[in-house]
């Protein structure tokens, strides 16, 4: 069933907790952000398995399906489950950074976002990434839910691990980046 009537009043349920809780409170909003975060993140997995894009043999739609299972991990989190991310889970996105940097210029300047379709949907995961990140930090600092150090980490290499791959998308398309000239 795709409703439960139990919601109209603005409020909702968590995991393992009896009491409800508002809508606008912090947790559902970084529920809510996770959630978004890897819907698009759907959207981000079909255009590179489409693309095709590879990081050595590694396809980028198998590493954001991956991602995605990882955010269903911090969400339960969240949302009070007895479980988080690893510290191998970090290292996995590191060691692909590390991967797409030698690849790449050195970063040394922002760069104006666009170039492929593919590179401007992966910029637009980071925004929401960083957002979701935030929302996240805030139940860390504001509740009584502990948000494991691993999971601020992994949250917080997920949107480098997106620009990279915005990056690479431009840079095997043979896109220049282009800075913003502040004028």
């Amino acid at each position: 069933m795709l409703y439960t009537r139990k919601g109209d009043n603005g409020t909702t349920k968590t995991f393992g907790c009896d009491q409800r809780i508002s809508k606008s409170s912090i947790i559902a909003e970084a529920l809510g952000s996770l959630d978004e975060m890897n819907s698009f993140l759907g959207f981000c997995k079909v255009k590179a398995k489409k693309e095709k894009l590879l990081i050595g043999k590694l396809n980028v739609d198998q590493i954001v399906h991956d991602i995605q299972k990882n955010l269903f991990i911090i969400q339960a989190e969240l949302a009070g489950a007895s479980m988080s991310i690893g510290e191998e889970k970090i290292k996995e996105l590191e060691k692909i950074i590390d991967s797409i940097e030698k690849e790449l210029l050195p970063i040394k300047t922002f760069f104006i976002s666009g170039g492929t379709e593919l590179a401007s949907i992966f910029d637009i995961a980071r925004t929401i990434s960083r957002r979701a990140e935030r929302r996240v930090i805030v139940v860390a600092d504001e509740s009584k839910i502990e948000i494991k150090p691993f999971t601020k980490a992994y949250l917080n290499r997920l949107s480098s691990v997106l620009y990279a791959f915005a990056r690479l998308s431009n840079y095997r398309a043979g896109i220049t980046e282009q800075s913003p000239d502040y004028k």
